[in-house]
């Protein structure tokens, strides 16, 4: 019965900030989630198949089940949601439960970024007062960041690419980085001994499939590396400056000045207006606010300011409320267009 009504204290809380409630689908068909995670992502999944033959799955995330009702309803314009429900994923621990009880809520397709950013931040710390906490922090980053910074330093363009596209996948990210401080891609010893190899390449259908790949995009990558290597003293610099840079960690209202300073000091044209982040008081209520420039790397489909809130309950530390932009997720789900969308998950 607590729960009950700390979760529709909480509902009640969101609705008094103008957004509306709708329901959710609890299954979804599973090729949504694996082409937007990955195949890896499957075996996190219960999945099933339906009389067609389509493989169907039981929500893994409530954020991805509300933008496909966008998507599926052709929705246009501006929209601000709230859901509850339960999301169900597989873990790799056994102590965690696989189903998370959740309230959600979004502004979808509104051009005024920076206001609903803050908006969906005072909206999750309105529903704070509900609960009962002795301290707490509030985390904020910003993925935006990371992608300027990565585009403004001096390597071939597809490892820009693989940096951003890999941000999120903390372990491999860092064995790119150690790649990067190592010699040239391409070996010439080893170009040469697969000589036959890439004249053969040649005599096949560019469009024919190989891995998941076309013989036309392979000998393109190839003759990148060949054309555009990358030198061991220019990956050691790069990769110094990307591991400085994840250091970054202050109370928010020094955020600017320190990414300033940063960038300053490694002579990377880029500038950022305290303004830019959507809080600069380092207290608000029990939680201390931070900057992080390593934070937001738990969900791929993060693309912009990204935040979470963290409190002691009863002297336990709980991982309470997470959320941020994701601009891309509408788009890459199948939209012909792009539609902003930020929000937040309060974990029940």
């Amino acid at each position: 019965m607590k729960s009950k009504n700390l979760s529709e204290n909480i509902l009640r809380s969101v609705k008094s900030k103008g957004y509306k409630y709708i329901n959710l689908p609890s299954v979804i068909e599973a090729d949504h989630i694996v082409q937007r995670s990955g195949e890896n992502f499957r075996k996190f999944i219960f999945s099933f198949h339906d009389q067609d033959g389509t493989e169907l799955c039981l929500r893994p995330d409530l954020t991805i089940a509300s933008c496909l009702r966008y998507l599926d309803n052709n929705l246009k314009g501006k929209e601000k949601i709230f859901y509850s429900g339960q999301a169900y994923r597989k873990n790799d621990d056994k102590k965690k439960s696989i189903i998370r009880d959740q309230i959600g809520f979004e502004i979808l397709g509104s051009k005024d970024e920076k206001n609903d950013d803050k908006e969906i931040i005072n909206t999750s710390l309105k529903s704070l007062k509900n609960i009962k906490f002795s301290s707490g922090t509030l985390t904020i980053g910003n993925i935006e960041i990371f992608k300027l910074l990565i585009d403004k330093l001096e390597i071939p363009s597809r490892w820009k690419l693989r940096l951003i596209r890999h941000f999120w996948r903390e372990d491999y990210f860092n064995d790119l980085l150690k790649r990067l401080e190592t010699n040239a891609d391409i070996d010439p010893t080893v170009v040469d001994l697969d000589k036959k190899l890439y004249l053969n390449l040649l005599k096949k259908d560019p469009t024919a499939l190989v891995a998941g790949r076309s013989y036309g995009e392979i000998l393109k990558r190839f003759d990148e590396k060949i054309k555009n290597p990358r030198k061991a003293s220019e990956g050691k610099k790069v990769s110094k400056i990307i591991k400085e840079f994840l250091k970054i960690k202050c109370p928010i209202n020094k955020a600017a000045d320190q990414l300033n300073k940063f960038f300053k000091r490694n002579r990377i044209n880029l500038a950022v207006d305290q303004r830019y982040f959507p809080l600069s008081s380092n207290k608000i209520s029990k939680l201390n606010v931070v900057f992080s420039s390593s934070f937001g790397r738990q969900l791929e489909y993060y693309t912009g300011m990204v935040f979470r809130i963290d409190v002691k309950i009863n002297s336990k530390q709980v991982q309470l409320i997470s959320g941020g932009r994701y601009d891309s997720l509408i788009s890459d789900l199948g939209s012909s267009e792009k539609v902003n969308a930020v929000g937040a998950a309060i974990n029940l």
